[in-house]
């Protein structure tokens, strides 16, 4: 069954995280333990693990955006699972849980205000850890009241409903409380610890922390738990100073297994260390991100010949890298403006499809070389491509369309507008009668016309009057692409380059000559069975050349 995963909450203070970086992207094969993304939060970047095994079905959050505390941010289930209907029911959910907390807030009793602000300490709830997790059990301590504390160390094993994980701190001082004991659960949020100053008044946090009112049991939070289990749970309003790390890795040294934790691990990879060489400062030596940042990489030992050992590693000088951060911003010309207008209203307006088709060359080649032997103007594989094109709407002229809104229009001219990339963006100058010209005055056109674009010489009759788009990205070393419609057209083709690879032929695998081609048309007007007879055609045409001529 489908699992919703939600951010979250990792600091004292965090309404919202920030995906930095996803590490999986949808439909791939996920296992419990694995990292999902990076999160930003207010205080620090945390590794977003997985409790579920299955596949990343769903993500809601993209790269470089927030999403609040409990916000679905993705889902892992069966692969090819009806994951909709669950999202359909947290957008439905969620108004009845924001009404919950405001009767919840309504019918709290109002508590004297005990005031903490002078208390230079803070507390360390229990993190959700998983969608289902409503309590942990703290496996073991691996601080005891008294211990110095930095940022990194592990403090506890917590045994959540799916996983042992362990409990970082984010917090620098001293371990001054300890709530629930080795074997004890304690609620979501509910307090574990306080870390702060020695000496601090951490008693008096922990009656503040029983003042506060809470939601009442009917609301979506943990419910208050009474004086005697104050060790358990404790209110909730702020969070944790430290949430999940990853799963807990044996720190045994006999095991041969490098005591890190997973962000130091993946800061090391990263970087390029040598995780081995680098020297622990967490607890029992374990190596912690900070450790990762503070490493030298020039103190990492050297190979050396056996006769060399025991001399001192020559020191590594280190570049020292320099930069400076700018940016240059350029008004929009009137050229990108149009582009950018048209294109966006082709792909918003026009339902594309896409059909793609491989075409042998060989012959092609062959032709080509023979035609430029007494062609007056050198022709391209280009202009093969727009003769055999025009050729190829002749034979399927539906094709040669256009949308007009209440009703179609069959154009009975071949006018074929040909893609040229110039400084300021795209032009397309139109071949007109395209069908009706010889290999060689469309060679000599297409050439006048390009060099026109690049001079800016182009006229409105130059550019205007399309019926069909040719685009053709092959001599940039593209295999394969897909273009957007260029209106008023129902079809564009992309065409790649031409790639020497293996082939089939009379049953035996022999070097060939491939060219991929992909049609991307307007669904109002052509349908998949046209695209596909047109390619079809096309490809024919490309592969037997003299067919063009007849």
């Amino acid at each position: 069954m489908a699992e919703v995963i939600r951010m979250p909450k990792m600091s004292d203070t965090m309404t919202e995280g920030v995906i930095a970086s996803w590490l999986k992207k949808v439909g791939d094969k996920v296992s419990s333990g694995d990292i999902l993304a990076e999160v930003e939060t207010d205080k620090a970047t945390m590794e977003l693990e997985s409790y579920n095994d299955g596949t990343l079905l769903y993500i809601g959050v993209e790269e470089k955006e927030a999403a609040p505390v409990d916000g679905v941010i993705a889902i892992i289930g069966e692969k090819g699972e009806d994951y909709k209907s669950l999202l359909e029911e947290e957008k439905k959910s969620t108004p009845a849980k924001e009404e919950q907390k405001e009767v919840a807030v309504a019918d709290s009793a109002p508590a004297e205000k005990i005031d903490t602000s002078g208390i230079n300490a803070s507390v360390v709830r229990m993190p959700k850890m998983s969608d289902t997790m409503t309590e942990g059990v703290i496996a073991s301590w691996l601080k005891k009241v008294g211990d110095q504390v930095s940022s990194g160390d592990i403090l506890a094993e917590v045994e959540t409903d799916k996983a042992t994980m362990e409990l970082e701190s984010y917090e620098d001082g001293t371990l001054l409380y300890i709530g629930p004991k080795a074997g004890e659960s304690i609620a979501v949020e509910g307090v574990i610890a306080i870390i702060g100053e020695k000496g601090a008044d951490y008693e008096t946090l922990l009656k503040a922390e029983q003042s506060k009112p809470v939601a009442s049991a009917s609301a979506s939070e943990p419910a208050p738990v009474k004086e005697p289990e104050v060790k358990k749970a404790l209110a909730v309003e702020s969070v944790a100073q430290a949430t999940v790390a990853a799963p807990v890795v044996s720190t045994s040294e006999s095991n041969g297994r490098v005591k890190a934790s997973p962000l130091a691990k993946k800061l090391a990879r990263d970087l390029g260390y040598d995780i081995a060489q680098i020297k622990g400062s967490g607890d029992h030596g374990r190596i912690v991100k900070r450790d990762v940042e503070a490493f030298q990489p020039s103190a990492q030992p050297q190979m050396e010949p056996a006769a060399e050992k025991g001399k001192p590693a020559s020191p590594v000088a280190l570049p020292a890298v320099v930069g400076e951060e700018s940016y240059e911003e350029v008004p929009v010309s009137q050229m990108r403006k149009t582009i950018a207008k048209r294109l966006s209203e082709s792909k918003f307006t026009s339902p594309h499809f896409y059909v793609t088709m491989e075409i042998n060359m060989d012959k092609a080649i062959e032709a080509r070389k023979s035609i430029n032997e007494v062609s007056p103007v050198k022709v391209s594989f280009n202009d093969l491509v727009v003769k055999a094109t025009a050729a190829a709407l002749r034979q399927h002229p539906k094709v040669n369309s256009s949308w007009l809104g209440d009703k179609i229009r069959y154009n009975k001219h071949i006018h074929i507008g040909v893609a040229v990339a110039v400084d300021e963006g795209l032009l397309v100058p139109v071949v007109r009668f395209a069908d009706n010209k010889s290999l060689s005055h469309i060679s000599a056109e297409i050439k006048d016309l390009a060099g026109k674009a690049a001079n800016k010489q182009l006229q409105p009759q130059d550019w205007e009057g399309n019926t069909f788009t040719i685009s053709n990205l092959g001599m940039f070393g593209v295999e394969e692409f897909t273009a957007i419609i260029n209106p008023p057209d129902a079809c564009i083709l992309a065409v790649g380059g031409i790639k020497e690879t293996a082939v089939v032929k009379n049953g035996q695998l022999v070097p060939g000559n491939v060219m991929k081609v992909t049609l991307s048309s307007d669904h109002r007007v052509v349908d998949g069975a046209l695209g596909a007879a047109f390619l079809k055609t096309l490809k024919g045409l490309l592969e037997d050349p003299v067919r063009i001529l007849v």
